[in-house]
């Protein structure tokens, strides 16, 4: 049972581990994070001016010269600190990391002075500069239990806590702890891929637990010392004999 008064109840660490051999760039977990958290569209005059709104965004190089190269497509989202650099210099303690490692935020602690996107060495969260609207009938396609954030706070990326709280609160009603992959964000359940996994770091026998221990993932920004809590499996690039026997590749060769 999970008992929150209880100062002996283990309480999990929620990570997430992103495969980038699996993820496509398909960008299904970005519009899936928008519809569940219900973040608005700023549209190209803002974006124009660096004003877009993504929890979660897919960021995109190319590697090689010619047609012998290579497209990485990498998720990016708030890499949920253990040492957040975003908390110290927020001067209302409007985010902080809560008992279970996931790095919150209070919108209605939030007074909007930026500390803490200007410190964030991820990019990953963004300011609300106006109070954005969804003309009918696109209200109804709100998610009633995320509140719609008004003007002159900032927001970000929370592994879709309502979704975690939810399913911590089933499990008090029914006297059970939480089971295993029991509770998953928006981004991770829509992946076609399965490239997002999401789990708890310490839950014992767990298959995400087993694969956090991996020596093989890595983390954005290592030289920074945040200790994310997102991590990435590296990419396997094919070798180059591969591409060329692939018809129409990016490195296939073509005669002339």
């Amino acid at each position: 049972m999970l008992n929150h008064d209880s100062p002996t109840t283990v309480r999990p660490r929620w990570a997430m581990i992103i495969d980038l051999n699996a993820c496509t760039g398909c960008s299904a977990c970005a519009v899936a994070c928008r519809a569940e958290n219900n973040i608005a569209i700023t549209g190209p005059g803002e974006a124009a001016y660096n004003g877009t709104i993504q929890w979660m965004r897919i960021e995109r190089t190319w590697k090689g010269r010619g047609r012998h190269f290579q497209v990485e497509n990498r998720p990016v989202n708030c890499q949920q600190c253990d040492d957040a650099p975003c908390e110290p210099v927020c001067p209302v303690q409007a985010t902080y990391t809560n008992a279970e490692g996931v790095c919150v935020q209070v919108y209605n602690r939030c007074v909007g002075t930026r500390y803490c996107g200007l410190n964030c060495p991820y990019q990953a969260r963004f300011f609300n500069w106006f109070d954005y609207t969804w003309p009918a009938p696109m209200e109804v396609q709100l998610n009633p239990d995320v509140s719609l954030r008004t003007r002159g706070i900032m927001e970000k990326c929370s592994f879709c806590i309502q979704r975690i709280n939810a399913a911590e609160r089933q499990a008090e009603r029914e006297k059970r702890p939480l089971r295993v992959d029991e509770t998953q964000p928006a981004c991770a359940q829509s992946c076609p891929a399965q490239a997002l996994l999401f789990g708890d770091i310490d839950q014992p026998g767990g298959r995400f637990s087993a694969n956090w221990r991996d020596t093989g993932l890595e983390t954005l920004l290592p030289e920074v010392g945040t200790q994310p809590k997102v991590r990435y499996a590296r990419r396997v690039a094919p070798p180059r004999s591969v591409l060329a026997a692939v018809p129409n590749s990016p490195g296939a060769e073509v005669e002339a």
